[in-house]
C-alpha cells in the first residue's frame, strides 16, 4: 500500500500505518507514525482511541483468525502498550489535574491491562489525577490503595469472564470502603448486564464513554453492608463452589475417558493432547463461571467462540462435543450444571450445523 508520506494521513491511513508496523513487529515506525501524527496537531485522545485501540482489536482478531502467532500478538500488545506510553509523555498531552482523582486498576487475575490503561490516559486528559495500578492488581492491595488515597471512584477492567467472581469480591470489597466502582471490559458483557448482576454502581460500554460519564455526575455512593449473596442468590446451591473444587478431577476425568468417545484423539502428538488437557480446563472453568452468573449464554458464547478459533486452527469443532457428554455424565448430580451443558451443546451443534452450510 502506497502512502504520500508529505500529506497529513487520514485516520483511516494513520490506523494502517501502525498496524503494519505492528504486524511487522516494528516498534520505532509505530513511534514515528504516532509521534509524528502528535506533532502535526492529532487529538491525543482520538490517537488512543481510535488508531491504537483499534489496532489493538485487529491484533485480537488476527490472532483468532490464526493469521498471527501468540509470538505476534505479544509483541503488538507491548508495541501498542509503548505506544500509549509516548501519547502520555508528549507535550501535547500534558494537562494539569482540575477534577477529582480516579483509581484505575484491572481484577486480579486480569492481565489483559491494555483497556485499563487507556482508559486511565484518556482521563488524565481529561484532566483527572489518576492513580493507574496495571494488570493484575489483588483485591486487598486495591483495597489498601483506597484507604490511603481516597478516589472518588475506582474503574475496574476486566476482559476475561472467568475473572467475574473474583470482579465481584473486588465490587463489594471497594464499595465497603464507601468507594463507588465503574466497570467495563468484554468480561462484563457487550450490554453491561454482569455489572448490573455483580452490584457495580456503574459500567461503560468504552473508555470514552466512561470519561464521560464521569464527567457528566459523580458516580452514586454504595449502599452500606452489601454483601456478595445479596446479587447471587442462586449460589446457595453451592454448585459454583463444587464445580471449581473439583476442576482438576473434572478435566483428568473427562481426558481419560476422551480417546473412546473421540477415537481422532489417539492419533494426537503430545502437544496436541496437552492443548487438548488445556481446552478442557478452560470449558469447566467456563462453566463455572455461568454456574456463578447464573447465566447460559456466557458458556453458549465461549463455545461457540471456541469453536471458531479452533476451526482457524484446523482442529474440528465436533470434538468439543464428546467432551461436554462426558462432562455431563460426570456431573449428572448437578441440575444447573447439567442444564447449562446441554445449553452449551445445542448452540454447538447449530454453530456447527451452520458453519457446514446445513438447514436446521
Amino acid at each position: 500500500m502506497t502512502m504520500d508520506l508529505a500529506k497529513p494521513p487520514t485516520l483511516e491511513d494513520l490506523t494502517e500505518r501502525l498496524w503494519q508496523a505492528v504486524r511487522r513487529g516494528d516498534e520505532r515506525v509505530a513511534a514515528a507514525t504516532v509521534r509524528r501524527a502528535l506533532d502535526e496537531g492529532a487529538d491525543p485522545e482520538v490517537v488512543l482511541l481510535d488508531v491504537i485501540a483499534s489496532v489493538q482489536g485487529r491484533v485480537g482478531t488476527e490472532w483468532a483468525a490464526n493469521r498471527i502467532s501468540v509470538a505476534q500478538e505479544h509483541s503488538a500488545t507491548a508495541i501498542n502498550d509503548r505506544a500509549v506510553a509516548l501519547v502520555a509523555l508528549h507535550p501535547c498531552a500534558q494537562t494539569e489535574p482540575a477534577r477529582g482523582r480516579i483509581t484505575v486498576a484491572c481484577v486480579d487475575g486480569e492481565w489483559h491491562g491494555l483497556p485499563a490503561r487507556l482508559l486511565a490516559e484518556v482521563l488524565r486528559l481529561r484532566g483527572w489525577r489518576v492513580d493507574y495500578l496495571g494488570a493484575q492488581v489483588p483485591t486487598h492491595h486495591l483495597v489498601a490503595h483506597i484507604h490511603r488515597t481516597g478516589p472518588d471512584a475506582v474503574a475496574l477492567s476486566g476482559s476475561i469472564a472467568t475473572r467475574l467472581p473474583t470482579a465481584h469480591a473486588t465490587i463489594t470489597a471497594c464499595q465497603a470502603t464507601g468507594t463507588p466502582v465503574l466497570v467495563g471490559g468484554a468480561a462484563f458483557g457487550a450490554d453491561g448486564r454482569f455489572a448490573r448482576l455483580l452490584g457495580a454502581d456503574a459500567w461503560a460500554p468504552d473508555a470514552r464513554t466512561a470519561a464521560d460519564d464521569l464527567a457528566r455526575r459523580p458516580l452514586p455512593r454504595p449502599q452500606p453492608d452489601h454483601q456478595p449473596m445479596d446479587d447471587l442468590p442462586h449460589l446457595i446451591d453451592q454448585e459454583y463452589t463444587l464445580v471449581t473444587r473439583s476442576r482438576p478431577r473434572l478435566v483428568k476425568a473427562v481426558f481419560d475417558a476422551l480417546e473412546d468417545a473421540y477415537p481422532a484423539m489417539r492419533e494426537y502428538d503430545e502437544p496436541q493432547r496437552e492443548r487438548t488437557a488445556e481446552d478442557l480446563s478452560h470449558i469447566v472453568e467456563f462453566l463455572a463461571t455461568a454456574l456463578y452468573t447464573d447465566d447460559d449464554d456466557l458458556f453458549g458464547g465461549f463455545l461457540a467462540w471456541t469453536a471458531d478459533v479452533l476451526a482457524a486452527r484446523g482442529v474440528p469443532a465436533k470434538s468439543l462435543l464428546p467432551a461436554l457428554e462426558l462432562l455431563g455424565r460426570e456431573l449428572k448430580d448437578f441440575p444447573r450444571a447439567t442444564g447449562i451443558l446441554r445449553s452449551g451443546s445445542a448452540r454447538l451443534t447449530r454453530t456447527l450445523l451452520t458453519a457446514a452450510g446445513t438447514p436446521q
